[in-house]
């Protein structure tokens, strides 16, 4: 994957190689040959000569600083703490504690990293179209959206001997287990909110980001626990390719401590590298622990959060901290030939308009996906910004 190690921001003589602007001819291209002109030079903040250029198809101007995933931020300097911050633990007031920011800086910039992430993983998954040949290992992470009223699933499709994360799909569903009389009076007067298929359709959607991926002459095998929505999804017929289904349910265990079974000990072997990435994100996230204040109000950034964690345990921390092994998953795939750091996932900005995003991804970058208790659930429609 041809991914510059160096910030744009840091080159003298960048040329850019298509229009910025959405809305010009020249936006999508792909092929050499873009024409241009240099427009002059600006002076940032930080007294940095920025160059200018001129679109010769739109006759709109741009500067460098438009292919910067900092474009139109006015401390550009948080992108990289606030990132390793959101994946160490670290809630929102924690972070602008430490950097000397507004919390509300801190979420913007988690939205924008987690749209940035979002893209970075799209862009990895069309480079691997055709060349996987592992099974992968499906299980969906289960959380809850403002309140424990409002619980979804998010589908994980990890490699398995990668431990690679393909991909992240959301799946409301209603709320199970016992509940008090006061507790379903309290449900039954909230909003209600769109399902969109809950966990069988989610299951299908996460198929349609795979198949592309496995070899043509092979059918795609998934690992999974008993849910009896993987096996209602797998009766979709999709595109003549086989899949197979391997189930792993979860067998009764006995006290905490107690020596597992024989059925236990399979299961857990066949699906460790989801439980394993289940355990990094309960870790890793201060939203995602189990007793926390710091939880999720909305599913849009809950996912945005989630698609940055992914792109870190792809191509940031290594496979295993205990192991003396130094490959990521991204290596293990031959994706990258060295770890990444945060400097070198965000050394370039991504534009949505020039990636093959899966459903429902750009559904979740615009923020159509809607928290219905809450007033205020504003979409993400920036001209400009990112």
């Amino acid at each position: 994957m041809h991914w510059p190690s160096t910030p744009v921001e840091h080159l003298a003589a960048f040329q850019p190689s298509f229009c910025p602007r959405r809305e010009c001819p020249e936006h999508r291209r792909t092929s050499p040959g873009y024409r241009f002109f240099r427009h002059g030079v600006y002076a940032s903040r930080r007294r940095f000569r920025v160059p200018r250029f001129l679109c010769l198809t739109c006759r709109h101007t741009f500067s460098r600083q438009s292919f910067a995933v900092s474009y139109y931020r006015k401390r550009p300097e948080l992108m990289h703490p606030v990132a390793a911050g959101l994946v160490a633990g670290s809630a929102h007031r924690q972070i602008a504690r430490s950097l000397g920011c507004a919390p509300s800086t801190v979420t913007r910039l988690a939205a924008r990293l987690g749209r940035h992430a979002m893209l970075l993983l799209a862009r990895a998954l069309g480079e691997l179209e055709g060349s996987v040949d592992e099974p992968f290992v499906l299980d969906h992470f289960e959380t809850f959206e403002f309140t424990q009223d409002y619980p979804f699933g998010v589908a994980t499709a990890v490699g398995s001997g990668s431990w690679f994360v393909y991909g992240l799909d959301p799946a409301p569903h209603a709320r199970t287990g016992r509940r008090s009389s006061a507790q379903q009076e309290r449900m039954r007067l909230r909003p209600r909110r769109l399902m969109r298929g809950g966990y069988a359709r989610s299951t299908r959607r996460v198929l349609e980001v795979l198949l592309p991926l496995g070899q043509p002459d092979r059918a795609l095998v998934i690992r999974g626990d008993g849910h009896p929505a993987y096996d209602r999804a797998l009766g979709w017929p999709a595109d003549g390719r086989r899949v197979v289904l391997e189930r792993y349910p979860n067998p009764p265990r006995g006290p905490k401590g107690a020596r597992r079974s024989t059925e236990a000990r399979v299961r857990d072997q066949a699906m460790f590298p989801v439980d394993l990435l289940h355990k990094i994100l309960r870790h890793t996230l201060a939203h995602q622990r189990r007793e926390t204040i710091a939880f999720g109000r909305r599913l849009n950034a809950v996912m945005e959060r989630l698609f940055l964690a992914a792109v870190w345990r792809n191509f940031v921390k290594r496979r295993s901290e205990r192991r003396p092994e130094p490959r990521t998953p991204a290596m293990h795939l031959a994706l990258t030939d060295a770890p990444w750091s945060w400097k070198r996932v965000l050394s370039r900005r991504l534009f949505v308009r020039r990636e093959k995003l899966p459903a429902p991804w750009p559904s979740l970058y615009r923020r159509d996906w809607i928290t219905p208790i809450l007033p205020s659930n504003a979409r993400h429609d920036l001209a400009r910004a990112y």
